[in-house]
């Protein structure tokens, strides 16, 4: 773990919960590209737990803006609007939410996406990612390939 890192993680864990997945995520920013833009931006209550409602409140927000003419869709023009609103969506892709392949997205098939956020690094799938599940999911992996038993090296 690079010193950076190191200190960040020790600082995250002395200030408390509510501040350790916004620096976790903020360090882990250079290293996974989900948290590049940072931590998520739809903590609604800041408390560093990340929530499948806070997601959907979010969403809801976000798609209320979006939508300019009010017609209750997104049109590819609108959505342009939901790429540049948060940096978590800036790749997203018109097609993902486009369930029905109208060229529409609809009030429902853009708030009941699931957060991509969340399927990664929600562990034990409770809807909710901590700042133990991020941390959990950041840490270095062992050696990566089948394992070699002793017996293989030697024969």
């Amino acid at each position: 773990m690079p010193r950076e890192m190191l200190i960040l993680a020790i600082i995250a864990v002395c200030l408390g919960p509510a501040c350790t997945s916004a620096v976790l995520a903020q360090s882990a920013a250079q290293t996974d590209g989900m948290l590049k833009g940072g931590p998520p931006s739809w903590d609604t209550n800041r408390d560093g737990v990340y929530t499948c409602a806070e997601w959907k409140d979010f969403m809801g927000r976000l798609f209320g803006s979006a939508d300019r003419n009010r017609d209750g869709k997104l049109d590819v023009s609108e959505f342009a609007v939901v790429q540049k609103a948060d940096p978590s969506l800036a790749d997203s892709d018109f097609g993902y939410f486009d369930e029905n392949q109208d060229h529409k997205i609809s009030r429902s098939e853009f708030v009941e996406k699931p957060s991509p956020f969340i399927l990664r690094f929600d562990a034990d799938g409770d809807c909710r990612v901590t700042g133990d599940e991020i941390k959990a999911a950041l840490a270095p992996k062992g050696p990566q390939g089948p394992a070699q038993r002793p017996r293989d090296v030697f024969h």
